[in-house]
């Protein structure tokens, strides 16, 4: 906080007799001036620390996808060499995106939306897997659609619509100082890759990590919906339901 003073400067001409409260004054200025210097000097190394530990990590999170995406184009393989099937890891991560508005929704689906947090029109949020959020979310089916993101959509949806919720206020992610004040001392959390990890994998902070997201608000889908009235595995194809791996195209395109 120290770094943080606003310090103002007493002008005294040359020779004139100075009273002893502004001398008291002047001499209070000159403290709080060295401790603001010292402040600073420690918050920009602290900083510089926490940017460098940041970049490792960093690189470390890219070799994890790495060879996690490598395990499974050789377990592939080898089913396929083996003459077997291989049976593909269950997902961890769903994105919802609320596709009907308000009108005609009766007060259970709405309370259901209202606690996912998607209260308006093409909201988006991170849900983890398991078994109440899907019998919320077969509650809901006929207004939302849902499926499982890949890296790249997470990265490109935390870049450019991620927002934060500070102080109950919707707040842009314009640096990683604005993630690590708000989750750094409880979850270890201190920048946009480590959030970015965090959700994508599904670590043991991604309640906070997701909480700390304000819902994203994207765009209405270039070239539209198919058809919201019926659900996306029908024969006729539509739009409401899951649709897995290919939310991500969906989301490109709201994006």
């Amino acid at each position: 906080m120290a770094d943080r003073y606003a310090i103002s400067k007493v002008a005294v001409a040359e020779g004139a007799k100075v009273p002893e409260l502004v001398k008291l004054r002047i001499a209070r200025d000159a403290a709080l001036a060295e401790e603001k210097d010292k402040a600073q000097v420690a918050k920009e190394k602290a900083s510089a620390e926490q940017r460098e530990s940041l970049k490792k990590r960093t690189q470390e999170y890219e070799k994890e996808y790495a060879a996690h995406e490598q395990q499974l184009v050789d377990l592939r393989r080898e089913a396929k060499l083996g003459g077997n099937f291989f049976v593909e890891p269950e997902a961890k991560l769903l994105f919802v995106v609320r596709i009907v508005g308000i009108i005609k929704i009766s007060p259970k689906p709405r309370k259901v939306l209202q606690l996912l947090r998607l209260k308006q029109l093409h909201n988006g949020v991170f849900l983890k897997v398991n078994k109440p959020i899907l019998q919320m979310l077969k509650l809901v089916q006929p207004y939302v659609t849902y499926g499982y993101p890949s890296l790249k959509t997470v990265r490109e949806l935390i870049y450019k619509r991620g927002y934060a919720k500070v102080n109950k206020q919707r707040i842009r992610i314009t640096d990683n100082d604005i993630i690590s004040s708000n989750l750094g001392e409880k979850t270890g959390i201190h920048g946009a890759e480590d959030l970015i990890h965090e959700i994508f994998t599904v670590g043991p902070n991604f309640k906070q990590a997701s909480n700390f997201l304000w819902p994203f608000k994207l765009s209405a889908p270039r070239g539209g919906f198919k058809c919201k009235r019926h659900g996306y595995c029908e024969m006729k194809g539509g739009d409401w339901g899951n649709r897995e791996e290919t939310i991500n195209e969906l989301i490109a395109r709201m994006n």
